[in-house]
C-alpha cells in the first residue's frame, strides 16, 4: 500500500500587507515568499471554494489588490 502523502506547509506569510499593492508587485512578493500558486480575480468573480495549500488569492480592482486570502 502506498504511503499517504504529507501536504506541503503553507508559507508563514500574513495576507493583510498585500492589500493596496499593485497586482504584479503582489504576485512577485507572494512567489518570493514561497506561494506556489497565485490567483488574481476581478471583484465578484464566481470561483470554486476548495482549499488548495500553497495558493494565495487576490481580488484585484483597477490593478490594485483589494482583498487577499489563503487557499
Amino acid at each position: 500500500m502506498a504511503p499517504i502523502p504529507t501536504p506541503s506547509a503553507q508559507p508563514d506569510d500574513a495576507t493583510e500587507p498585500y492589500v493596496g499593492l499593485d497586482a504584479d508587485g503582489a504576485e512577485r512578493r507572494a512567489r518570493s515568499r514561497g506561494w506556489t500558486t497565485v490567483r488574481s480575480l476581478p471583484p465578484g468573480s464566481i470561483i470554486t471554494m476548495e482549499f488548495l495549500a500553497g495558493r494565495l488569492n487576490f481580488e484585484v480592482d483597477d490593478g490594485t489588490v483589494v482583498r487577499c486570502w489563503k487557499g
